[in-house]
């Protein structure tokens, strides 16, 4: 598309606008025929512990919303000289699972209590015995049922349970509905119904009217939907939502709105059966697409789908690349505020994660340990970030950032040992998050971690919210074409990712690195109980 084309897929309102509400970013991405990007803008966020929960308050929600939206408009007006108005399509994405329970006139029960929260071992475990299948800490139905088995005095009046991204929907466009890749992060889902487990429902609310609940879980849930299908359009109200001032029309098709995760797949091109991705963000999970079910019932590995309702298996873990952004702010406001130099933090990202290429493969003894929250892989209730590493260790900024990256990746490696034990195959694996925009490091790395191919697109940085607006696109091809049709034809058609394979001498660095990790794992619950500092308040 040449310039004044893109301009005229604005004007005439044929661009296509996708929302992502990530756990540090609100992103909004217009996009136009083949997924040309047109226009992006972001707002930043931060969670917050709330009478012991991470959350996130439904006012920042809007005003986050509202504010990303506006750096769009304000991209699309100074890059065209024309005035956002129209959209042909709309999708909402946003980080998965969680407990957001409304009553029956709609008003929030309790704060947002978001997938960090780890406050539901009881209720996961009682939960997977009982259905037979892996209920995780994060899921809906374990926040629900754990509300439950702990008297919560809002419990009776709960109406409707959902997730951020079916709860932004709803107030967009009036439709309780869910794809079906984020309400499998609520309750088990039959891949061949595509719809909520219904043998598992039942087991479920028998389980829960011992500890007096009386409406049937399904009635409180969202309706399902797959991708392709019709979710409602933008009312008027969520109009004004999106763009309080009043110059967005109403009248978009939406799509269903979906999970991270989903998006995630969808921006990678990894919905086929033997690919998928890892996400790299504030937490870490791997998506790979099953040829067939596991054989066995494994605590660490969630049963998901894509957002077509295909199966995949998911390895999640709570704390991704959040400390190594830490630690990258640290290090530029030593170049900038301390010595005075101007750099940009791209630079900062460039040069420090290049180190880790440089040093020993094993990251030299240094250990990195980036537990901002607790980690159910790890069997850890709470987590401390920790660097800690043996007098005869070599301590550089190469051994140090090599070892935060392995550390980033050690969790999703020992989720995906118990798929290569399943016999799991995967020809590729795409690497996805902002992480990857430093060329090769992060993606060699990636490899030797999980002794696969790696390969990265261009789409890697761009995110979820493109991800979820490629998915309201489709909506005009999903009457003949599948998903991974559509994608390969209409988006990825003639795109040649950049694929790396594991060198011998990470892989091994990697497994030495892993095999100190798991032994330094003893150190973070006496940590976890003496460093209470701002916890305990």
């Amino acid at each position: 598309m040449v310039h004044d084309s893109k301009a005229q897929i604005i004007t005439e309102g044929r661009a296509s606008l996708g929302i992502e509400l990530g756990s540090t970013t609100i992103k909004a991405c217009l996009i136009g025929p083949g997924g040309t990007v047109l226009a992006e803008g972001a707002h930043e966020w931060e969670n917050q512990l709330v009478d012991g929960h991470w959350s996130y308050a439904l006012p920042d929600v809007w005003a986050g919303i509202a504010d990303a939206y506006a750096a769009l408009a304000r991209s699309v007006a100074d890059s065209y000289a024309v005035t956002l108005t129209r959209l042909a399509h709309i999708g909402i994405s946003a980080m998965m699972h969680g407990y957001l329970a409304f009553d029956a006139a709609g008003e929030l029960l309790v704060a947002f209590r978001t997938w960090r929260d780890t406050t539901t071992a009881r209720a996961a475990d009682e939960l997977t015995d009982a259905l037979g299948v892996n209920i995780p800490l994060r899921w809906s139905v374990a926040h629900y049922y754990q509300a439950l088995l702990d008297g919560e005095p809002h419990v009776g009046r709960v109406a409707y349970l959902t997730t951020l991204a079916g709860y932004v929907h709803w107030r967009l466009t009036g439709r309780k509905v869910l794809g079906i890749g984020d309400a499998v992060g609520m309750f088990p889902i039959d891949v061949t119904t595509r719809d909520y487990d219904e043998a598992r429902l039942a087991a479920f609310d028998a389980l829960a009217a011992t500890h007096g609940a009386r409406t049937p879980l399904r009635d409180l849930l969202p309706e399902v939907l797959v991708a392709g299908t019709d979710a409602g359009e933008l009312s008027e109200a969520g109009a004004r939502l999106l763009d309080p001032t009043g110059t967005l029309h109403p009248g978009a098709r939406a799509c269903p709105p979906e999970g991270d995760a989903g998006t995630g797949m969808v921006a990678t091109n990894a919905v086929r059966p033997r690919t998928g991705n890892v996400s790299v963000g504030t937490s870490i999970f791997a998506m790979i697409v099953l040829e067939g079910d596991l054989a066995g019932l494994h605590r660490e590995i969630d049963p998901v789908t894509t957002p077509a309702g295909d199966p995949v298996a998911m390895v999640h873990c709570n704390n991704g690349a959040a400390e190594i952004a830490t630690w990258m702010n640290v290090l530029a406001e030593a170049v900038t505020a301390s010595l005075g130099y101007d750099v940009e933090k791209s630079r900062v990202y460039d040069a420090c994660l290049g180190a880790a290429l440089t040093g020993p493969a094993d990251a030299g003894g240094v250990l990195a340990y980036n537990y901002l929250s607790g980690e159910p892989l790890s069997g850890l209730a709470e987590g401390r970030p920790l660097v800690a590493r043996t007098p005869a260790s070599t301590l550089s900024l190469a051994t140090f950032m090599r070892a935060q990256l392995f550390g980033a990746y050690a969790t999703v490696r020992m989720g995906m040992e118990i798929l290569h034990d399943e016999g799991v195959a995967v020809d590729v694996v795409y690497g996805h998050g902002g992480l990857f925009r430093t060329p090769v490091v992060a993606q060699r790395l990636l490899a030797a971690a999980l002794e696969a191919p790696v390969g990265i697109a261009e789409s890697a940085s761009t995110g979820g919210a493109w991800g979820i607006a490629l998915l309201a696109r489709y909506l005009d091809h999903a009457e003949e074409l599948s998903l991974a049709d559509y994608l390969d034809r209409h988006v990825f058609a003639g795109v040649t990712p950049d694929v790396i394979a594991p060198d011998a001498d990470d892989v091994a660095g990697f497994t030495a690195y892993l095999a100190e990790y798991r032994r330094g794992l003893a150190i973070q619950p006496p940590a976890a109980q003496s460093l209470r500092y701002g916890l305990d308040d």
